[in-house]
């Protein structure tokens, strides 16, 4: 009898041809459908009754019928095969009108002025194709990434990449900024010029559980830091809108700001003593886990 758990080809293709006949109810019809030859058929009706043990068929001169077993087995095996059908009609289904997955994990700073530009783009296109986005703070993301619990995460490329595959999403650069109207108050009160322009100001950074907090703090010394009032903000959108508020000067990301820059509705301040060095972002994927058609689709014509 054969083994259910093991059932390959053959035992498929044994199922196959005794479908036929029940449909049929003949050999010679089995075999025109099947485009094999009839002692063909009979083999593999008999050696299917031997496996089982049982005879499925009654034949007369007017073809063959099923006996209560051969009934019985009918009834499933024409279950499974409409299942294998369907399946495969889903696969086709989905195939032709792209549907799909992907988990994206992302900074909710990151996930609006990188991520959904790029998306907008992508679904516009790909309508069909489910989007999840996972925003949480970069730290998770990596955490999130190295789990295989997202397929694509974006963040800033970090220095430890064991175990990621690398899309590169271009270049950001950190810059401080603030208001014209909170520059020109400051330098009033404060009687100083553009060059001292940190002495007494309110300066805005984001909290330090912020990777770009981290990454600007080992820029930023003492004695900047002692000349200024310090705000921490949670987002970097509310640091922006602080700064264009006339709050204070803010550090930002220039890329997230070009906007506000070329309407003149901000201006860089960034001391000439502090060069900040632009850092990369990426689209980072767990190397080990293999990506479906509708990522890698993202990754190779929408990431830039």
């Amino acid at each position: 009898m054969t083994n259910s758990g093991n059932m390959g080809h053959t035992t498929l293709n044994l199922y196959n041809i005794f479908l036929a006949v029940a449909q049929t109810g003949s050999i010679s019809s089995a075999s025109k459908r099947l485009f094999i030859s009839q002692p063909a058929v009979s083999k593999a009706i008999k050696q299917l009754e031997d496996e089982l043990g049982t005879t499925l068929f009654f034949r007369s001169s007017k073809g063959v019928s099923l006996t209560e077993d051969g009934e019985l087995l009918y009834s499933h095996i024409q279950s499974a095969f409409n299942e294998i059908n369907a399946g495969e009609l889903l696969l086709r289904s989905r195939k032709e009108l792209g549907v799909g997955r992907i988990r994206f994990g992302a900074s909710n700073t990151l996930c609006k002025y990188i991520l959904l530009p790029r998306l907008q783009k992508y679904v516009r296109k790909n309508p069909h194709i489910s989007i999840s986005i996972n925003c949480q703070s970069s730290l998770h993301t990596r955490a999130l990434i190295d789990s295989r619990d997202i397929d694509i995460g974006l963040i800033a490329t970090p220095d430890s990449q064991r175990g990621l595959k690398l899309y590169s999403a271009g270049s950001i650069h950190d810059t401080f900024v603030a208001s014209p109207g909170y520059i020109k108050n400051l330098l009033l009160r404060e009687n100083t010029n553009m060059h001292n322009l940190f002495q007494g100001a309110n300066l805005m950074l984001l909290t330090r559980d912020n990777v770009t907090r981290t990454y600007v703090d080992s820029y930023l010394n003492d004695m900047l830091l002692s000349q200024t009032t310090l705000m921490e903000i949670g987002s970097m959108d509310l640091l922006i809108e602080f700064a264009k508020t006339g709050l204070g000067i803010g550090c930002v990301i220039r890329e997230f700001v070009k906007n506000e820059l070329e309407s003149g509705a901000l201006m860089e301040v960034t001391p000439p003593d502090i060069d900040i060095k632009k850092r990369e972002v990426s689209y980072c994927v767990n190397s080990s886990l293999p990506l479906s058609d509708a990522a890698m689709d993202f990754l190779d014509n929408y990431i830039l």
